[in-house]
């Protein structure tokens, strides 16, 4: 099993005997909720799932997305009628960072049968795919979460991989070499760590590239033989999508979840600038 579909692989799935539960995961970093956009237009049967409230906790020590609570993501999956024998798909509307996000914590809870819809929306309307507005009733799932299935590094884990193996940031290159930073407390990246801008893991239809080229893209980046690999962004989201990227290339890698907005927070730990590790 992959870890992506394409829109037409989507809509024979849906019309099979074993269609997968839809989860939409639409969000806008430091926008505006996007319940409204989901109820304008979504696919048939998919459920919202909300970002901010549902895949993450509360931001502080932990980061501004901090994993949630594994009951209460189980929880929200049960709501939403995840079940621990049946397939899920999750989208989103944009860049697939949110779709990531809900992918990487099915995964790393335990579920075995969780795929992203390669392109998200765009891609299924532009397939000749429907959209609904009906929002439905699903019935309870039976998830329950099991965490540890993938990897997972706290700060002092992030730092050791930067000298012992790799570690990239999928943030901007700007974010990284300290040059602007919007966001967090100040800029730069972790010492060690090699930039890898997640937006160069996807074509400009904002399907993921070939599974060959994302292979050959993170052996230029030091992904080669049994190096280990782990990936952080700004706070957990987009580095689950470069952790989607790296299994699509066969490469197995553990996600920061904390990143860079955890790492920034604390002027004990060390800040690298500029365009070198």
């Amino acid at each position: 099993m992959t870890a992506i579909l394409s829109a037409s692989e989507l809509r024979g799935e849906l019309a099979g005997a074993r269609p997968p539960v839809l989860l939409d995961v639409r969000w806008q970093l430091g926008g505006p909720d996007q319940r409204p956009a989901y109820e304008a237009g979504h696919l048939p049967g998919a459920v919202y799932v909300d970002l901010d409230r549902e895949l993450a906790g509360p931001p502080g020590a932990g980061g501004r997305h901090p994993l949630p609570d594994p009951e209460d993501f189980g929880a929200a999956m049960r709501r939403a009628g995840v079940r621990a024998d049946e397939p899920v798909v999750v989208y989103d509307g944009g860049l697939g960072w949110a779709a990531a996000r809900a992918w990487w914590l099915l995964r790393w809870t335990g579920h075995r049968n969780v795929r992203v819809l390669d392109g998200g929306l765009a891609a299924w309307t532009a397939a000749g795919g429907a959209l609904g507005t009906d929002a439905p009733t699903p019935t309870e799932g039976d998830f329950k979460p099991n965490p540890g299935a993938f990897g997972l590094l706290d700060a002092d884990d992030a730092a050791a991989l930067a000298r012992t193996g790799l570690l990239l940031d999928a943030r901007a290159g700007e974010r990284y070499r300290g040059e602007v930073e919007p966001i967090d407390p100040v800029g730069g990246h972790i010492p060690g760590a090699v930039s890898a801008p997640t937006t160069e893991n996807v074509g400009p239809d904002g399907r993921f590239l070939s599974a060959g080229e994302l292979r050959a893209r993170f052996a230029a980046l030091g992904a080669a033989g049994d190096t280990a690999v782990g990936v952080y962004c700004g706070s957990g989201v987009s580095g689950a999508h470069e952790v989607l990227a790296l299994e699509v290339a066969g490469i197995p890698a553990s996600l920061y979840a904390g990143s860079w907005s955890q790492w920034s927070s604390d002027p004990e730990r060390p800040v690298a600038t500029g365009p070198n590790p």
